[in-house]
C-alpha cells in the first residue's frame, strides 16, 4: 500500500510520479472525493505537467464511477479551477504541484464555492478512505455513473476579474511578465487582452520540466531573468508567476523585488475604499505595515497563522474583504474567499497606471521596516530548539512571546518568529526591525539558539 501519510498535506496530495503517485491511485482519490463530499457533480482541472492530464482523467472516472457528474475544464491555473468552483458552485480538484520542481505532482481540493479541504475539513476523511481500499479493494461502481464532459471557463475567469478591478482607464504601462513555463502562459494573454498593457512575455510555453528556471518566484534565482529584462527594457514593472499562476511577485521599476507585505498593505487599503470598516486578514509573519495601513484606511485588521486554510477559515468567520501572506498568497471575499495572484496583479497595475509615479515610489509608503526574509535551519529536535528559544527570551524586560504559531517573540523595535516545517527538519526564522542594523543584531541572535 502507498504510505498516504508521506504525500498527504496540508490541503493538497503531492508526490514523486510515478513512483508515490500514480493514476490508479488517482482514481481512488476521486472515488473517496465524490463519497467524501457526497457531490453529485464536481469540477476538475490540470495544469502543464506531462502526468497531469492522465492522473486527472483517472481522478475524473474514479468520481464518475461513484455516480458525480463531472466536468472538466482541462489546462487552467489553481484560480481559474477556483473560479470555475466558485461560479459554479461545485467542489473542485487541481491537478498540480505548484512550485515544486518538475518530478512532483499532486491535488489542491475545495468543497463548492472554493470552500478549502484541509485536515480537519475532509482531508483526512478522504486519506482512510483510500487506505481502506488500497487495502481491501476499490468499492463497487455506482448503480448509476456519473458522466465526464469538458468546458473551458477561460473567458468566464478573466471577464469576472475584468468586473472586480476596473484597467481600461490607466495610462499605458509597458510590463514583463514571467511565466516560469507555467499555467501564466495560459491564463495572462486572456486576462490581459485589449488592456493599455505593452506585454513582454517570458517562458510563456506551458512546458512543465521547467527548462528555464523553476516556477518558484520566491527562490530569488528563479526571478533574476525578469529582473534583468525589466532593467534592460526600462520596464515599468515585472510580475512572476508560479507553476500553478496563484501566487504573483511583483518587481519594481529597477527590477527590485516589492515585499508582498508591501502588496498586501496596497491591495488592503484599495479594497477598504470598495469596502469601508473591512475587515483584513494577515498572518502572523507579515510587516507590522500591514496591521498599520489597514488601520490608518479604517479596517480592523486580524492576525491569524500560516496557511492556506487558516486564512479561508478566518475570512469565512469574519466576513474579512481581503487576506495576504508574505508568500504571496492573496485572498478576496469578491472571489469566494480564494487565493488568486492575477486579482492582486490588476490591483497593483491599476494602482500604478492611475498615477504617473514609478512604482518604486508607490509602494515606499508601504515598506516601512527592514525584514530577514525567511531563513531555514536544518535542525535534529525541532520541539527542543523552539523550547530554547523560548527560555532565552522569556522572563525578558520589554519582551513578549506568543505561540499562535510556532514562537513569536515582540518588543518595541523589532519582532521574529520560528516555526516548524511540516514536511522537512527545519525551523523558519523570519525578522523584523525598525532598522537594519537591529534587525540583524536579533536575527543573528535567534540564529545562534537555533543553530546551538
Amino acid at each position: 500500500m502507498t504510505d498516504l501519510s508521506q504525500i498527504v498535506k496540508a490541503y493538497d496530495v503531492r508526490g514523486v510520479v510515478p513512483t508515490q503517485w500514480d493514476e490508479p491511485l488517482a482514481e481512488l482519490f476521486g472515488a473517496a472525493f465524490a463519497e467524501i463530499t457526497a457531490a453529485d457533480a464536481i469540477v476538475i482541472g490540470h495544469d502543464m505537467r506531462p502526468s497531469s492530464p492522465g492522473l486527472s482523467g483517472a481522478f475524473a472516472r474514479g468520481a464518475a464511477a461513484r455516480g458525480a457528474d463531472v466536468t472538466e475544464i482541462g489546462l487552467c491555473s489553481t484560480d481559474e479551477l477556483y473560479f470555475a468552483s466558485g461560479s459554479l458552485g461545485l467542489p473542485g480538484a487541481m491537478f498540480t504541484a505548484s512550485h515544486n520542481p518538475a518530478q512532483y505532482n499532486g491535488i489542491k481540493m475545495c468543497r463548492a464555492g472554493a470552500a478549502p479541504v484541509g485536515q480537519d475539513t475532509g482531508l483526512a476523511d478522504i486519506r482512510a478512505l483510500v487506505e481502506r481500499w488500497s487495502d481491501e479493494g476499490a468499492p463497487e461502481p455506482a448503480a448509476a455513473p456519473g458522466t465526464i464532459t469538458q468546458r473551458d471557463v477561460l473567458g468566464d475567469y478573466a471577464a469576472h476579474l475584468r468586473g472586480l478591478v476596473d484597467l481600461s482607464g490607466i495610462r499605458p504601462l509597458k510590463v514583463v511578465v514571467d511565466a516560469g513555463n507555467g499555467m501564466g502562459g495560459h491564463t495572462v494573454p486572456t486576462v490581459f487582452e485589449g488592456l493599455p498593457l505593452e506585454l513582454d512575455a517570458m517562458y510563456f510555453e506551458l512546458d512543465g520540466s521547467f527548462p528555464n528556471h523553476e516556477a518558484n518566484p520566491l527562490d530569488p534565482k528563479n526571478i533574476v531573468d525578469l529582473q534583468a529584462r525589466v532593467r534592460e527594457t526600462g520596464a515599468d514593472l515585472g510580475l512572476a508567476f508560479d507553476g500553478d499562476a496563484d501566487r504573483c511577485f511583483v518587481v519594481d521599476e529597477n527590477g527590485d523585488p516589492v515585499s508582498p507585505s508591501a502588496i498586501t498593505a496596497l491591495v488592503a487599503a484599495r479594497e477598504l475604499v470598495k469596502h469601508p470598516g473591512g475587515t483584513v486578514i494577515h498572518n502572523l509573519i507579515t510587516s507590522w505595515s500591514v496591521p498599520e495601513v489597514v488601520k490608518e484606511n479604517g479596517g480592523e485588521p486580524v492576525r491569524t497563522r500560516v496557511g492556506h486554510s487558516f486564512i479561508k477559515e478566518e475570512m469565512a468567520t469574519t466576513g474579512a474583504i481581503f487576506g495576504g501572506e508574505h508568500s504571496a498568497h492573496y485572498y478576496f471575499r469578491d472571489f469566494w474567499n480564494a487565493d488568486t495572484g492575477m486579482l492582486a496583479a490588476m490591483h497593483v497595475l491599476a494602482a500604478l497606471g492611475g498615477q504617473e509615479g514609478p512604482l518604486s515610489q508607490l509602494v515606499a509608503q508601504y515598506d516601512r521596516y527592514a525584514a530577514s526574509g525567511e531563513i531555514n535551519s536544518t535542525v535534529d529536535d525541532q520541539t527542543g530548539r523552539l523550547a530554547a528559544i523560548k527560555t532565552a527570551y522569556e522572563g525578558r524586560e520589554g519582551v513578549t512571546l506568543d505561540e499562535l504559531d510556532g514562537l513569536t517573540i515582540t518588543a518595541d523595535d523589532w519582532w521574529f518568529n520560528v516555526r516548524a516545517s511540516n514536511t522537512e527538519p527545519l525551523l523558519r526564522l523570519n525578522v523584523e526591525a525598525r532598522d537594519t542594523a537591529t534587525a540583524d543584531r536579533v536575527r543573528d541572535e535567534a540564529l545562534a539558539i537555533i543553530r546551538g
